[in-house]
């Protein structure tokens, strides 16, 4: 790391795109060189100023809010490559407007960079859409899920998707291929998921009744011999929830390197499924600007429609 530098006092306006965010997460975004701990520290002392006033770190901005920053040490740091284009990003776009966007998410891609991913969706579209003031994830896929992911191109439409995420409203349908035969035709699972880390850093989930609360309903779409393709909805977005739930039912998913059957895997890259047979398919939700009712479908990609037909 390079020597420290130090800034002078600086003041801003408050953009239309901030409006709502909290102050602490407001700047732990715009000072990307400038400690967490240190960032606390300011606002706890009233050295940030809103409209010339204190506030604590929980305010939230009002567009035109008049900002004061201190001096700030902040730490030079190496120029990151950008990210690389993507032009299959753009193709994978099903709906956009000037609130938000939705893309077909391929399978393999992380939606944001951290824990060994330089880039993902987020930083990708940011880096193609430089005269985009505002693109945030709605919510998130897991890297080896592909299907339907949504962006707000509006803070105010983050918000209330955020609302409707929170309050049950937005309906996330999934296409799930499981080893077994699915005994019922339609069937609501309801089991506690919680959290932990194993001992090399990687992030897991089991079921555990101390944990949160976690519903997803199944129901049968097709079956063979030693397969079941069921449609998942999820009631609750926990982490994982569609694949721990499966595999403690017993019933892991074809593909599935975390919770699955390994040796099963095995057997099905040769036979051509080289992924995790998990895919968003349908999504529906108010629109954040009209209200009106917005459904939308991702259909299966063709390396897991191809596989189905081998079955």
């Amino acid at each position: 790391m390079k020597d420290l530098g130090k800034s002078n006092v600086s003041r801003h306006a408050i953009a239309e795109e901030a409006g709502g965010q909290r102050i602490d997460n407001y700047l732990l975004k715009i000072l990307k060189g400038v400690p967490k701990s240190h960032i606390y520290r300011i606002l706890r002392s009233g050295e940030v100023r809103i409209n010339g006033g204190r506030i604590g770190a929980d305010y939230r901005l009002a567009p035109g809010d008049q900002l004061r920053l201190p001096p700030l040490r902040t730490a030079e740091r190496a120029p990151r490559p950008p990210p690389p284009l993507n032009a299959k990003l753009e193709q994978a776009i099903v709906f956009e407007d000037e609130h938000m966007l939705a893309l077909n998410k391929p399978s393999g891609l992380a939606v944001h960079g951290g824990s060994g991913v330089s880039f993902g969706v987020i930083e990708q579209l940011r880096a193609q859409r430089p005269q985009a003031r505002f693109l945030e994830l709605v919510h998130r896929l897991d890297r080896d899920t592909s299907g339907l992911l949504l962006l707000a191109k509006k803070r105010s439409a983050l918000t209330a998707l955020h609302v409707q995420l929170r309050a049950g409203r937005v309906k996330k349908f999934y296409l799930v291929l499981v080893r077994g035969k699915w005994r019922n035709q339609k069937q609501s699972v309801r089991l506690n998921l919680r959290k932990y880390v194993v001992a090399s850093g990687e992030r897991r989930v089991s079921v555990d009744t101390e944990g949160q609360d976690a519903h997803t309903v199944f129901e049968l779409q097709q079956a063979w011999r030693e397969f079941s393709l069921l449609r998942a909805e999820l009631k609750t977005g926990r982490t994982h929830q569609i694949r721990v739930h499966l595999s403690h039912l017993g019933f892991p998913i074809a593909g599935d390197d975390k919770y699955g059957d390994f040796e099963l895997n095995k057997q099905l890259a040769r036979s051509g499924l080289k992924r995790m047979f998990l895919h968003a398919s349908n999504v529906s939700f108010e629109h954040p600007a009209s209200g009106l009712l917005l459904t939308l479908e991702a259909p299966l990609p063709d390396s897991l429609g191809d596989f189905l037909k081998t079955l």
